[in-house]
């Protein structure tokens, strides 16, 4: 009985460690990065919203996430947030620790993050990458990631932000993603919408197939592919009726910056995004979701 005992007074002993090692060994435990502040930002359009990150007097330097509802879906649930694993919670997660990324981020450091279609870039990933609906009001909020020396962030507090009025009549823009899906191998119950057979991108000319298979290739921090992408858009927009006159320098910009580099996976060109303004890029995003030019279509 004393050896029972014993033992059974050992085992409780053992589970306390398991339980609460930091405690049980005189460890002090981790303390937590620095909250964010999150703030919306300008350059919303009718389908992404722009979002500012900025870190807290600890940093970021493995990156932050971010989650996001429609701010009716979060009423709708009493004002509380879906669980984190819900499907219906959508998830952006942006790593520090990628190479070539840009959210490992400094001690007071902003980095903003276009939510929507993302400009997926090294680190960057979420389960929720197409547009978001015109004139929707949409909750966010974020914390930052751990690393080995502190503890992950508390959450910040909701941020409330949301994309522009609802407009677009006739010759309106869609976005690189409604074009992806409806291309010469559309997605699910999507049909083929481009009006053309071909493209030149700089100097060279891509069958409609060889168009389709760069949309569907990944960024992975190659400044080509994402520029590559809204180019495709906004001259599969103009051939489409949309009118031209907004975007027409941009996409003359574009094809000389390009030149006769052949955008993956059709051929192994390369744009650094260090070295690589990245406002070519943007202005062709901005043109294709409405934010200038003839408006999105809704």
């Amino acid at each position: 009985m004393v050896f029972a005992f014993a033992f059974f007074i050992g085992c409780k002993r053992d589970a306390a460690l398991v339980q609460q090692p930091d405690e049980a060994l005189g460890v002090a435990p981790k303390a937590k990065m620095d909250v964010p502040v999150v703030t919306c930002a300008e350059g919303s359009t009718q389908v992404s919203i722009n979002l500012q990150v900025c870190a807290g007097t600890t940093g970021a330097p493995a990156g932050f996430s971010i989650q996001w509802m429609t701010k009716a879906a979060f009423v709708a649930n009493g004002d509380v947030w879906l669980a984190s694993d819900d499907l219906a919670l959508c998830k952006g997660s942006f790593s520090g620790n990628a190479n070539l990324s840009r959210y490992n981020l400094a001690p007071g450091e902003c980095v903003t993050v276009n939510v929507g279609e993302f400009l997926l870039d090294e680190g960057a990933s979420t389960n929720c990458d197409g547009a978001l609906v015109c004139g929707t009001d949409y909750v966010f909020r974020a914390f930052a990631h751990a690393n080995s020396s502190l503890m992950r962030s508390d959450f910040t507090a909701n941020t409330g932000c949301g994309t522009l009025a609802c407009e677009g009549g006739e010759g309106c823009t869609f976005t690189q993603g409604y074009w992806k899906t409806h291309g010469p191998i559309p997605t699910g119950n999507n049909t083929n919408e481009w009006d053309v057979q071909s493209l030149t991108l700089g100097t060279v000319l891509y069958t409609d197939l060889q168009l389709q298979s760069i949309f569907d290739t990944p960024t992975s921090g190659n400044v080509l592919i994402s520029l590559a992408h809204q180019l495709i858009a906004a001259k599969l927009n103009i051939a489409n009726g949309s009118d031209p006159s907004a975007i027409a320098a941009t996409i003359a910009a574009a094809d000389a910056l390009i030149g006769d580099l052949v955008v993956p996976p059709v051929g192994g060109g390369f744009l650094n995004p260090f070295i690589t303004p990245p406002h070519l890029t943007i202005a062709l995003m901005s043109y294709n979701e409405g934010l200038i030019g003839p408006g999105h279509c809704n």
